[in-house]
């Protein structure tokens, strides 16, 4: 009986990421050491002959993805397309013994901190030796060269840092993913610069916490030093900042959003409750009264400044009393951009085994509410921008209409919403344009072409 492949054969690989853009951005990153390497990315599973997938299991929804993905595609190496099969990221580091134990069409596991070992992964796997790697849970993977973006090419995240040390209550990342440890600059500043030459035109900073970068590296916290950085990277015209924890936003980062005509005045601070109840309970290190005077601040620096927070509903011990504070504080805060998720027990994490667990009909109504009253707020908000002329990123054609999606600076992309812009001029992706609003819907915006506008 003939191999099925040898050891160094090129081989047609399918690549699935789940879960958050740090997790894409180190699927870009396998991506790019394994096309350098010569194999041929595919997008339709009848043709892999490898299949990558890079796991998430950050709440309970994230981790039945993972398992149903790795089940579904292990069909394909039942039937024979497929010969070989790689589980990656947070599942893999989490449940690594599980995977091995219960799906044996997979033939490789890579922990958190070992992406960077996919082309031996591969290379053992197609020689028929089962491989794992798991390097120390606080290991920094060194960079990897140029990556494949999968963004479409006129955005792309830039991870500036990985791990978490908050440690709150619900969150199992720290166990996945280690201490917080900043990327250094000047890796950062070369990884911009080639996201750049590929024609990106916008950057996305993201970790798991953004505002303590470079607390660990240089003695204090050094993320408006690293913006005025980026901001002189050619190319890049719009930079934005996610994942910042209220607590840690600090005046020179304040001042350096306000002054950077680069870096869009949006941020996103996930505050997850406003009880100060709750928030304890959670691990966080805010009060109501603190969070309160923090979005005042920066609102009063920048008035335009487009705010985005996620809140966590039905968290153990919540009283409808908490959950009424809640309520008047999204109502009073009156955030541009608000997610909302019901609380999801983790196992190895302390409000797992909390007393007062909350029914998942309670959490799920209490969700609705606060979406409810959150729609009305993004409807109000929306309709002051009606008269307004603002700068827009092109994101696509709207299939048979002479309009487009765009995004504009308070929009980040897969999270927030559009504006759809009216005209029948040929516009590209990634093109920036001038717009004037026109109307306004529950989490959208329409508007036309500036030049185009008659009242």
């Amino acid at each position: 009986m003939q191999p099925l492949c040898t050891l160094g054969e090129l081989m047609k690989l399918l690549f699935v990421s789940l879960g958050c853009d740090k997790n894409l951005v180190d699927s870009e990153d396998m991506l790019g050491v394994l096309t350098r390497a010569g194999h041929e990315i595919v997008d339709d599973e009848n043709e892999a002959e490898a299949i990558i997938i890079n796991t998430c299991c950050f709440i309970n929804d994230a981790k039945e993805e993972s398992v149903e993905t790795i089940l579904e595609m292990a069909e394909y190496k039942k039937a024979g397309t497929c010969k070989v099969l790689i589980v990656t990221g947070c599942m893999a580091q989490r449940y690594k013994q599980e995977i091995i134990q219960e799906i044996p069409e997979v033939d490789a596991v890579l922990g958190t901190t070992s992406y960077g070992e996919i082309l031996k992964a591969v290379e053992e796997a197609v020689a028929g030796r089962h491989y794992q790697e798991y390097k120390d849970i606080d290991y920094l993977v060194p960079d990897q060269g140029k990556r494949v973006l999968t963004t479409g090419g006129h955005f792309a995240y830039l991870k500036i840092a990985e791990g978490c040390d908050k440690h709150c209550t619900y969150c199992i990342i720290p166990k996945l993913r280690g201490k917080f440890r900043s990327v250094p600059m000047e890796r950062l500043i070369r990884q911009a610069e080639d996201l750049a030459a590929q024609g990106v035109k916008e950057l996305i900073l993201v970790a798991q916490e953004t505002t303590l970068y470079g607390k660990d590296l240089y003695g204090e916290k050094s993320l408006h030093r690293l913006l005025k950085e980026l901001c002189k990277v050619k190319g890049i015209r719009w930079i934005r900042i996610l994942y910042c924890y209220p607590e840690e936003i600090y005046d020179e980062l304040i001042q350096t959003i306000k002054e950077e005509p680069k870096i869009c005045h949006y941020l996103d601070l996930p505050i997850q409750h406003a009880s100060d109840a709750v928030l304890k309970r959670m691990g966080r290190r805010t009060t109501r009264k603190e969070l309160t005077e923090k979005v005042q601040k920066l609102r009063e620096e920048i008035p335009d400044i487009v705010l985005r927070t996620t809140l966590i509903t039905g968290f153990p011990g919540e009283t409808e009393e908490d959950h009424e504070i809640l309520m008047e504080f999204v109502d009073e805060m009156e955030f541009d951009r608000l997610g909302v998720f019901t609380y999801s027990a983790e196992e190895d994490t302390p409000a797992a085994s909390m007393e007062g667990q909350i029914p998942e009909e309670v959490k799920e109504e209490r969700r609705d509410a606060l979406m409810e009253l959150q729609q009305e707020v993004s409807y109000d908000k929306g309709t002051e921008r009606i008269g307004q002329e603002l700068l827009v990123m092109i994101e696509g054609k709207v299939s048979g209409e002479s309009a487009y999606i765009a995004r504009t600076y308070g929009d980040a992309p897969k999270v927030d919403g559009y504006i759809f812009v009216q005209t029948g001029e040929l516009l590209v992706t990634g093109d920036f344009a001038r717009v004037r609003v026109t109307g306004a819907m529950e989490y959208d915006l329409i508007g036309v072409l500036a030049d185009e506008y008659t009242e």
